[in-house]
């Protein structure tokens, strides 16, 4: 594990003392979890707007199916006459 120094400000500081305390964890313990939310949530965004652009060339490119197909195919769910997916 790897040591980083870490400047809070106190209205920072102050809060995380507290949560520190209540929680019984350490500031250390509380810091790591934040991070590590952090890093996670900006990957997920960034598979999001990977995801959001990969979608657009499809579009660009004429690849995309007829609302109506799509709601056809929803109303269809659980019915005996269910339908096969829009292509």
């Amino acid at each position: 594990m790897s040591v980083t120094s870490v400047r809070l400000s106190q209205e920072v500081e102050a809060p995380l003392e507290n949560l520190s305390a209540k929680l019984d964890r350490s500031k250390n313990y509380l810091i790591n979890q934040a991070v590590k939310e952090f890093v996670a949530r900006q990957a997920m965004e960034e598979s999001r707007w990977t995801d959001t652009l990969q979608a657009l060339d499809s579009v660009k490119s004429g690849k995309s199916i007829d609302g109506n197909e799509i709601e056809n195919w929803l109303q269809s769910w659980g019915s005996k006459d269910e339908k096969a997916p829009p292509k």
